[in-house]
């Protein structure tokens, strides 16, 4: 696509977002004409329909909402870039909120934001690692973070972390008194330790994944905890089998503390993100946080 035609990207993805060329083109200061004309103009340089124009209402069609899904992120974060480059000369202060799980907030956020408070006496941060899939524009958090599958499609969405591989493990002293679960589906017959999330109370089902099959165990158990950490170490205690990140397992692993069973049922999941809503106004200090948890390969 040609240089100059960047701005009917624009000029659509204001349409698809309000629902109306009125609206978008109020928004971006032209008249609904124009902005009308510069549609059927992408349109045919595409070569395929994006928006569904009736006499009460316009929406995206099927490849309109892919085109918003995918090319509208990007747009939020250059321009999101752009301004954090013209806040530079502005001191970084204020409080940030994260909401985010006890995994990522110990192993992730707090070693990497550490340094920032550090260096950067007037930002102040605040993490609630009750790890609940919330609402963080009405509970007032800035920012969020969840793995990557979890992450809602209208919100921009920055990678914070590798892939996270998820283990089955159990002592040996478990082990030494159960056989060991050949498939997902055996550990149906184990006493396994189970997560309580925050949202409605649920409690977390398993995952796993072979061979392009999906499936989700919901496990049982005489201890529930809250907390990943508390689930680790009750099955280093022998209680039963436990479904952690990998790096909490990985020092007793290596010391033959647990063991890792079903192995080839658990591949990698998309890492951990931080999100937040594409029309957030960024601030200096979210600028800040935000390129230093910004997941770097090497």
């Amino acid at each position: 696509m040609a240089r100059e035609n960047f701005n009917d990207l624009q000029a659509f993805l204001a349409v698809a977002r309000n629902r109306s060329f009125t609206r978008a083109a109020a928004q971006l200061g032209v008249s609904p004409s124009a902005l009308s004309h510069s549609m059927r103009g992408l349109e045919e340089r595409l070569g395929i329909r994006l928006l569904t124009r009736t006499t009460r209402s316009v929406s995206p069609t099927e490849a309109g909402e892919r085109l918003l899904r995918t090319v509208g992120p990007r747009f939020e974060e250059v321009e999101a870039e752009l301004a954090a480059l013209n806040d530079l000369r502005r001191k970084p202060a204020g409080t940030i909120r994260i909401t985010a799980g006890d995994h990522s907030a110990t192993t992730i956020l707090w070693p990497k934001l550490a340094g920032v408070l550090a260096r950067h006496p007037d930002v102040k941060l605040e993490i609630n690692a009750e790890g609940g899939l919330i609402d963080i524009a009405a509970q007032q958090y800035d920012a969020g973070v969840r793995l990557g599958e979890q992450v809602a499609k209208d919100m921009v969405s920055i990678r914070i972390s590798p892939d996270v591989r998820f283990a089955v493990v159990g002592a040996k002293s478990y082990f030494a008194t159960h056989a060991i679960p050949k498939t997902p589906q055996d550990l149906v017959a184990h006493s396994c330790i189970n997560l309580r999330l925050p949202t409605y109370g649920g409690l977390w089902a398993w995952d796993f994944e072979r061979d392009g099959r999906e499936l989700k165990v919901r496990v049982d158990g005489q201890l529930t905890f809250n907390s990943i950490f508390q689930v680790r170490d009750a099955a280093l205690d022998g209680y039963g089998l436990a479904y952690i990140p990998e790096d909490l397992a990985r020092p007793y692993l290596s010391k033959g503390q647990l063991m890792w069973v079903l192995q080839d049922w658990s591949p990698p999941w998309p890492g951990y993100h931080l999100y937040f809503p594409s029309r957030r106004q960024s601030s200096p200090a979210f600028a800040l946080i935000v390129d230093t948890l910004r997941y770097r390969k090497g």
